[in-house]
């Protein structure tokens, strides 16, 4: 592959001659549960009607010829400033995407890209959603090459010789950073969890039932011939809990390993590059100047190991692209508390981070924030009493932990405002810090629920582009008198500072 991006030209040219092959299986993936649903209705129903045993061949040929006529149709070339694509069959579309205008750009390799040698390409502009092209699929020297000729002209990045532009790496993360970060996320949970409550809801429920009970039944008898005390019982049950768990983690280790192996965070003039996977590799970039807001986070598994996570929120970040799992997000997946701050300070120089001084907010009626848990467990705990005597008050036991929780997070929760930028922290089991620029702010709101009228506070929520993250950017627990003075002194500053974005 030639170091040089690919120079502008007037010839119009092809996706490769394989494009249509992993068009063809995206569209059975969609169509795949229909299609085997199809298939086995039509050898149940093939005595009575032939024509069910030639649905799915119909079905596979009309996507055969989409997915050819997709390629046949779809042209792009390279401008000087801008990437045309012309596309469709009976409606033709064409497209022309300002180089200046496209906030991100995504290549992502499967397996079976990697197998090909290609590669899939997106551009993302501000409007986030659906991507503003994707180019499916690009040899992979040529979807590189795509992407740093936007690079140069998106941002002007090019030295004058006009050999790109020299790459830092600003953080790496190796196999015991890895290990670490899977058995902080536990992400095994969350799959299992969820495969889980899809099993329960695909499954008849009466099927579902009958399977636990006479499993159930089972185990409970296998256990009483074997006539065990109550000590090795509660032994073997521990046992088998630990067991459980040492699975679950060794699974979020590999999830981590598969997601995030050879992940590496690099900056060439202004541009910020996160490559990581292990099968599926991806390979995301979008400009400094976009990112809206910042995140810091740090949860008790967090402070055990010594990390931190560095998450921000650019203003293409939403849609599909997030839910995928592809949009730029995480700048440090896990790196220590130094190196969060540090890569902070290098991207954000004309800031102070961290801050020198945190405002604290109202303490009054901190109890609000346990209020939901209060109803919760009282309703829980009289419908067991009815159902099972006193045993049932056991649930309200968790009501000192929330009481304790909802005092450390109110009396934590502080903001800081300065020149550049409006910073906000919060939770205390779960620490998280927020921070955004005073030229990246669009809009302000100030709120009062009824509890704040009774106890004389406010909330301040701030708005930015695109930034749309957890938690909100908002001044929780103000007195009203400040939150109206911060509102007024940053409508100001809104008023006379240009938009950046």
């Amino acid at each position: 592959m030639s170091s040089n991006p690919p120079a502008s030209t007037d010839t119009e040219q092809r996706l490769h001659p394989w494009s249509w092959l992993f068009v063809l299986q995206q569209q059975i993936q969609q169509l795949l549960l229909p299609l085997v649903a199809l298939l086995f209705f039509g050898s149940r129903r093939q005595e009575e009607n032939a024509f069910y045993q030639w649905v799915p061949l119909i079905v596979m040929t009309a996507l055969v010829a989409t997915a050819l006529l997709q390629f046949f149709t779809y042209r792009y070339r390279i401008g000087t400033d801008r990437l045309v694509i012309r596309s469709g069959i009976f409606e033709r579309t064409r497209r022309e995407i300002p180089f200046a205008r496209i906030h991100n750009v995504v290549v992502h390799q499967s397996l079976l890209h990697r197998l090909f040698g290609v590669a899939e390409l997106r551009l993302e502009s501000a409007a986030g959603g659906k991507p503003e092209a994707q180019m499916r699929v690009l040899k992979l020297g040529q979807a590189l090459e795509l992407e740093q000729l936007i690079r140069q002209r998106g941002e002007t990045s090019a030295t004058e010789d006009g050999s790109p532009p020299p790459t830092d790496e600003l953080l790496a993360l190796r196999l015991p950073d890895l290990i670490r970060l899977g058995l902080i996320s536990n992400r095994a949970m969350v799959v299992v969890a969820a495969a889980i409550g899809a099993l329960y809801q695909m499954l008849p429920r009466d099927l579902t039932e009958n399977f636990i009970e006479h499993q159930s039944k089972q185990a409970f008898g296998y256990a009483s011939q074997l006539q065990l005390g109550t000590t090795t019982l509660i032994a073997g049950g521990v046992a088998l809990l630990v067991t459980v768990l040492l699975l679950m983690w060794l699974m979020s280790i590999g999830l981590a390993v598969m997601q995030y192996y050879g992940f590496r965070l690099s900056e060439a003039d202004q541009r910020l590059t996160v490559e990581r996977g292990l099968l599926t590799r991806l390979r995301s970039s979008v400009a400094r100047r976009r990112i809206q807001a910042w995140t810091l986070r740090e949860g008790a598994l967090h402070r055990l190991f010594g990390r931190r996570q560095l998450r921000v929120d650019i203003a293409s970040g939403g849609g599909d692209e997030e839910k995928q799992g592809r949009a730029l997000k995480e700048l440090a997946p896990l790196a220590t508390s130094n190196a969060c701050d540090s890569l902070l300070q290098h991207l954000l120089p004309q800031l102070q981070w961290p801050p020198s001084q945190w405002h604290a907010v109202s303490t009054r009626g901190w109890w609000r924030l346990c209020l939901p848990a209060l109803i919760l467990m009282s309703v829980l705990a009289a419908v067991l009493t009815y159902e099972a005597g006193p045993w049932g008050l056991l649930p309200l036991l968790w009501l000192p932990w929330s009481a304790l929780k909802a005092h450390r997070q109110v009396t934590r929760t502080a903001y800081s405002i300065d020149a550049q930028r409006v910073a906000v922290r919060g939770g205390w089991w779960n620490r998280w810090w927020r921070m955004a620029e005073l030229d990246k702010l669009q809009a302000l709101r100030l709120d009062r629920s009824p509890l704040d009228r009774h106890f004389g506070t406010a909330t301040l929520t701030l708005d930015t582009a695109g930034a749309a993250g957890a938690p909100a950017l908002q001044l929780r627990f103000l007195e009203e008198q400040r939150a109206r003075e911060l509102m007024t002194q940053l409508g100001r500053e809104m008023a006379r500072r240009k938009l950046r974005w």
